[in-house]
């Protein structure tokens, strides 16, 4: 068993999604730009295989099949990821989670708005 911590990054994901409380969200969609770090401890000391680590294509499938399904906040979305990833990789040990969306429907608003979350995994 290693001793070292090592990263996993998604970086800038972008999806269209009809996330959001108002209707107006809920009918015209959003572009959302998911950012992504996943801290684990290896099972190998030097990894040469691709089950001694995290698979970042799983890890993009669990994020994409999760934005695909509408929800009224994105606090319930970056919950509902961390927890996936925690359940889907034993090695996971922290999970940061930023996801942006990119038109906030406020007219006086010239930007965007961002939730993040930060969850490590309960001890045994």
């Amino acid at each position: 068993m290693s001793n070292n911590i090592m990263t996993i990054q998604l970086n800038n994901v972008q999806f269209y999604g009809y996330h959001g409380l108002y209707k107006e969200e809920q009918k015209v969609g959003n572009n959302f730009i998911v950012n992504l770090s996943i801290e684990f401890i290896p099972t190998a000391q030097k990894i040469t295989s691709i089950s001694e680590t995290i698979d970042y294509v799983q890890v993009y499938h669990l994020v994409n099949t999760r934005m695909k399904i509408p929800t009224p906040l994105l606090e319930t979305i970056v919950g509902d990821i961390a927890d996936s990833i925690f359940e889907k990789f034993s090695i996971a040990q922290k999970v940061n989670i930023q996801i942006t969306k990119e038109k906030v429907y406020i007219h006086t608003l010239n930007g965007n708005m961002s939730v993040a979350i930060s969850k490590t995994r309960a001890p045994f």
